[in-house]
């Protein structure tokens, strides 16, 4: 007898989560380890780069071009030491971090690029960023972050009034040549509530409140950024900690502050950068500090917040879900604040809302993703007698369907090779207590991580995968052999 199935549209979290993943302190870890370590996609993954183009050693990276024992701060070289944005004008894009967009997408997320830049860059060379960024789907960009401060490279060449200009005059270019990429703009905001209405150097960046759709403060409730050239002791002045009350009413009034200087109008409000520095705080209080912010966003339903990046997963530093290991970069030491956290992003305000159809669905459908916050999937109910044993799902050969599928609550990955996905690990830490209804729910992201201009006027923003078998499922209630 065929498989019953509907329709589901899986849409916002009240709160989003996106991960950073790679920056100055870090490598890239792949998707697919995240997702097992997560049981969950995050809405986006955050990636960290800059672009200097016209610059002496570019493309090289800062640290290992411009090296010299002199340095004793991380930005303490002529460009800004992220990784380096291979694509723009005659470049690449099948270098970084192309390729990293792409495992991020075709796992169901959302691109979250932070990009540094020249401000003296012409239009020719964003132009050529912009039309790098069409094939990404819905995804965002963060041009010149932190950019009311004194230590990345933009602000030593430019004035802070020369430095907005530029986030205005990019931001214009992406919204006409990549109309699917929102721009974010990140500065210091209110640092004084109730003794201080305006944020630092307003005057300069007030431009930039109604030019950007996304608004962002970057909030560390602890932050050690002498790292990793001293070592933060009591006493020190290359560390600090806050109150955690104290950061949430800081953003609550940046957020004010933006929607006042933007007429009253509001828009979406996130942290780009959030997370309590180990170095200060040890491993335990960390944890507890990142629980004790998210306690308070759902208790006082913050529902001006529209969410946060946590940054970021593996760290070289005490900044991550996962220290580096220093003997061996590919291997992540778990810390306390990973099961925090993984706690915190699979309760009900933080997952994407699901809603299923009632009218039943008959093969072949079409599938749409939009993206981590818009997308259209089935939903196959399956039964359960107790507890199950073995939980697999068996594709044809000839389905090369790149599908991202949840099932009690865990999320699994199948690549368009993948034949069987084994899902008993959706019922180690939460399994069933009885006889129970199951949803097996799949979605189609783009295999390739990018979207098809063959497939329509709306193919920035949306892609499609038409499903014309679904795969079976094995489940078993009992071992194969019984003890004897």
């Amino acid at each position: 007898m065929p498989e019953k199935l509907y329709g589901v549209h899986m849409g916002k979290a009240r709160f989003a989560v996106d991960l950073g993943d790679g920056s100055e302190r870090g490598e890239y870890v792949n998707q697919d380890y995240i997702l097992h370590k997560m049981g969950r996609p995050h809405r986006g993954i955050s990636l960290m780069y800059c672009y200097y183009p016209l610059d002496k050693g570019w493309p090289g990276r800062a640290s290992v071009v411009h090296a010299h024992p002199d340095v004793k701060f991380a930005w303490d070289y002529p460009y800004d030491d992220y990784f380096t944005y291979k694509g723009g004008l005659n470049g690449n894009t099948e270098d970084e971090p192309f390729n990293y967009m792409r495992d991020v997408r075709r796992h169901g997320q959302d691109v979250v690029l932070t990009l540094t830049a020249d401000p003296n860059l012409t239009d020719e060379h964003l132009i050529a960023v912009a039309k790098d960024l069409r094939p990404f789907g819905r995804m965002l960009l963060r041009i010149n972050h932190e950019a009311t401060g004194n230590w990345f490279s933009f602000n030593k060449r430019c004035t802070y009034k020369e430095v907005a200009d530029f986030f205005v005059r990019f931001s214009k270019i992406i919204h006409e040549h990549a109309p699917n990429v929102e721009t974010i703009i990140c500065i210091g905001g209110i640092e004084n509530p109730g003794k201080s209405d305006k944020m630092e150097k307003e005057e300069e960046f007030a431009q930039c409140i109604p030019e950007a759709d996304i608004w962002s403060v970057d909030k560390y409730m602890a932050l050690h950024w002498g790292w990793p050239y001293d070592i933060a002791e009591p006493g020190g002045r290359s560390h600090s900690r806050s109150n955690v009350r104290k950061v949430y009413e800081m953003t609550k009034a940046s957020f004010e502050r933006f929607r006042y200087l933007n007429g009253g109008a509001e828009k979406p409000m996130v942290m780009s950068e959030f997370n309590a520095d180990g170095d200060v705080t040890g491993a335990y209080d960390q944890a507890m500090m990142i629980k004790e912010f998210c306690d308070i966003l759902t208790e006082e339903k913050a529902y001006w917040f529209s969410g946060f990046t946590f940054y970021q997963f593996r760290d070289r530093g005490r900044l991550g879900l996962e220290i580096e290991d220093p003997n061996n970069a590919d291997v992540g030491i778990e810390q306390p604040a990973l099961k925090a956290y993984r706690e915190i992003i699979n309760s009900d305000e933080f997952l994407p809302v699901m809603e299923q159809k009632t009218e039943e669905m008959t093969l072949p459908v079409t599938l749409r993703w939009g993206g981590s916050e818009d997308a259209d999937g089935l939903a196959m109910p399956l039964h359960f007698e107790a507890n199950p044993h073995f939980c697999e799902v068996y594709f044809d050969e000839e389905d090369d369907g790149n599908y991202m599928m949840e099932l009690n609550g865990r999320w699994f990955y199948k690549s368009p090779k993948a034949r069987c996905i084994d899902m008993m690990s959706a019922f180690f830490e939460n399994p069933l207590d009885g006889e129970c209804d199951l949803t097996l729910k799949i979605f189609a992201p783009p295999a390739t991580g990018e979207n098809d201009p063959s497939q329509g006027n709306d193919w920035q923003e949306n892609y499609y995968y038409t499903v014309t078998k679904m795969p079976r499922v094995r489940i078993r209630f009992n071992p194969v052999e019984a003890a004897k």
